[in-house]
């Protein structure tokens, strides 16, 4: 696939007006607010993940309406001191999987923790294990479109309130630094880390590759590859539905939730990417941070020749070392 989008030279300055509702903070403020009435941790219990030198445990916490959330969480074994933490976001339709999965970040010396996507596990990977009891409402069968008439009802809704709940349930584990915890992820998973950044004002860090959710009238009408294509086939069958869609959408559109946050922040695009387009990821990060006053560290790394898996072990390689630099990890 070509080169699609706008050209690099006008998305290094592309900063789009967001059509924000006027109730957004409000509307967050009241749905974090209920979610935090409850204690967050439930459960967090050793395993054996036949890896020696990496601790686990299968960990509960309280996510939206105080449902349980299932994550991994994982140290390098027998460190004894504070790590600092950093929160993953799995992308669309996985769940997390198998506690040996993902070892990069625990390798490096952080405290990890892997956090599962409510109703999602069932596309790709290895499954999830968190159902979401709130389905009911009217739209279609993938997560991008469950209760996408109203806000309220929003799949997103619910996934971002437990991504949030995930950076406070980590702060809760044993051996966290939690002055120092990230928050990490690609496609739907830079998605819900770019929504934390925005609703946790003391996170330390962000990282995210082909944000989610990024851009979304815009990229609605560059692609028709899922999840995007998902919302796209709702609207053709409910054809007077676009304008509660579109409201709805409002609320976890990612350019908003960047222009709220402050920590640093590390992006990731490849300029051909037809899942993501790079428009979406280059207006959240130009105007990362603009409605702060804050001046966080931030850089953007572009991959001209590659789609929706960016730089892959090398922009890997890349987060490794900025992440390092930022919360001071010693070689």
């Amino acid at each position: 696939m070509p080169a699609f989008d706008l050209p690099t030279r006008e998305l290094e300055q592309y900063r789009p007006e967001v059509q924000e509702p006027p109730d957004f903070d409000e509307f967050w403020r009241d749905t974090l607010k209920e979610a935090a009435q409850r204690d967050v941790l439930v459960s967090a219990r050793p395993v054996e993940s036949g890896l020696r030198l990496t601790d686990t445990w299968d960990v509960t916490f309280r996510g939206f309406a105080g449902d349980p959330v299932r994550a991994w969480f994982s140290r390098p074994a027998g460190a004894p001191e504070l790590l600092p933490a950093v929160v993953e976001f799995a992308g669309y339709g996985r769940g997390r999987g198998l506690p040996h999965e993902r070892l990069t970040w625990v390798s490096a010396g952080y405290a990890h923790l892997l956090m599962d996507n409510r109703g999602q596990g069932d596309q790709y990977g290895n499954g999830g294990a968190t159902p979401d009891p709130h389905t009911s409402s009217p739209g279609g069968p993938g997560p991008a479109v469950r209760g996408l008439l109203d806000p309220r009802d929003y799949h997103y809704r619910r996934l971002i309130t437990d991504a949030v709940r995930a950076v406070t349930a980590v702060r809760a584990l044993p051996g966290v630094d939690g002055g120092r915890v990230a928050a990490v992820g690609n496609s739907q998973g830079g998605g819900l880390a770019l929504a934390v950044a925005g609703l946790v004002p003391d996170l330390a860090a962000t990282v995210v590759t082909a944000p989610f959710l990024c851009g979304i009238r815009r990229a609605l009408d560059l692609t028709d590859a899922s999840p995007y294509g998902e919302i796209s086939a709702y609207l053709s069958v409910h054809r007077d539905a676009a304008e509660a869609a579109y409201r709805t959408l409002s609320y976890v559109e990612g350019v908003s939730f960047a222009r709220r946050a402050a920590a640093p922040a590390h992006f990731g695009v490849g300029l051909r990417d037809t899942v993501c387009p790079p428009s979406g990821a280059y207006a959240a990060f130009n105007r990362y941070a603009e409605l702060t006053g804050a001046d966080p560290r931030k850089e953007i790394r572009a991959y001209p020749y590659n789609g929706h898996e960016g730089g892959d072990a090398v922009q890997v390689r890349r987060q490794l070392d900025w992440l390092g630099e930022v919360l001071e990890i010693s070689r």
